[in-house]
């Protein structure tokens, strides 16, 4: 079993995060998914025909992140949050990326509510996962980069487990080692709020939305929440 916590002094700072985790096991990523595939090409039509466009930097959702960022010394117009950078490259190329089901299920999740969101391997994860500040001595492989070592700047918020650090600057960017393929079978998804007073029903709802994009394709699901008030879940 896995526990996802959020740190005192993290919970502290944001008194307002909500974060969903949704789980899947029994996930089948090597078969053709047409919902999600539906829902990208959906997206992708709407941003073309401008009734719909992917959140802003003038966007209250995407300005909360920006502020989190800069509090913990992180330049969000250098490195952006993931759901601001997602948004931009969508917003420029009129399509979002295909990576494999399941991380196409959320991208599309995430850019349609302009909330960050991510993912990890359960079956790479070590130990229990823990949102909280870096103290300069964790150790970082980025996605796509195996023989890379970057070292978090001490206050920079990061998912970490008992290896190392799962994911920079909050949502910036996800660990090689724990990313999601198609063989992933037992995968942690998690989409953030800094607002939940404001954002807390969208989030749910892209909880439930993207919990439905994986039923067709996992054994089983559930949706957990964690929050200051509620800082810990058991997977």
């Amino acid at each position: 079993m896995t526990a996802f916590r959020i740190s005192p002094a993290v919970a502290d700072a944001f008194p307002d995060t909500l974060i969903a985790v949704v789980t899947a096991t029994g996930l089948n990523g090597r078969e053709p998914w047409p919902q999600t595939a539906a829902a990208v090409e959906a997206l992708e039509r709407d941003l073309a025909s401008g009734t719909w466009a992917p959140a802003d930097d003038g966007d209250p959702r995407i300005e909360a992140w920006h502020t989190a960022y800069r509090s913990f010394g992180t330049n969000p117009r250098r490195i952006r949050p993931s759901v601001d950078a997602l948004g931009r490259r969508m917003a420029k190329k009129g399509s979002l990326p295909r990576i494999n089901p399941a991380v196409d299920s959320y991208n599309a999740v995430s850019v349609r509510h302009g909330l960050p969101a991510g993912a990890f391997d359960l079956d790479h994860v070590t130990g229990d996962v823990e949102i909280r500040h870096a103290d300069g001595s964790e150790t970082f492989t980025p996605l796509g980069e195996p023989d890379t070592v970057e070292h978090p700047k001490p206050g920079e918020i990061v998912y970490t487990d008992t290896t190392d650090v799962l994911t920079r600057h909050w949502n910036h960017r996800d660990a090689h080692r724990t990313r999601v393929t198609e063989d992933s079978t037992r995968v942690a998804f998690v989409l953030e709020t800094l607002s939940a007073p404001r954002d807390g029903h969208l989030l749910t709802t892209a909880a439930d939305e993207l919990r439905d994009l994986l039923t067709e394709h996992s054994a089983e699901r559930a949706v957990h929440y964690l929050s200051p008030a509620h800082p810990q879940v058991t997977l």
